[in-house]
């Protein structure tokens, strides 16, 4: 992977899954903290988010290093997945690919000669 690529991907933001439900906010600033300063630790506590946090670092290295260091680490009887944090795609972008497929499939439609279905 270049250099460039690399540091695309890379945030100072880490998402962490597969936690145990009994994981706090500060056990995660004791164990993310030995790596950096911590700007911030959110956990999910709705049903789609339990056992999830974001874990907000001051600097990329930091989160760097938390990253390379915890990625399976063991943690109340749980390993933990860390990854970079990536931030959806705006919305802007999901209507240009939107546009985008609606127009290729017209095209197929029209290239094979098949009529939308009467409503």
């Amino acid at each position: 992977m270049s250099v460039l690529a690399e540091s695309r991907q890379q945030s100072r933001i880490l998402f962490v899954k597969n936690l145990s439900y009994q994981v706090t906010g500060a056990d995660l600033y004791e164990l993310f903290g030995r790596y950096g300063s911590i700007r911030q630790v959110r956990t999910g506590d709705g049903p789609k988010t339990k056992g999830t946090a974001y874990v907000v670092f001051e600097e990329i290295g930091d989160a760097k290093k938390a990253l390379d260091h915890l990625n399976g680490f063991h943690l109340q009887e749980r390993y933990i997945v860390v990854l970079y944090h990536m931030p959806a795609r705006g919305a802007a972008t999901a209507k240009a690919d939107l546009a985008a497929r609606e127009a290729q499939l017209a095209e197929l439609k029209r290239k094979h000669d098949i009529a939308d279905a009467e409503k």
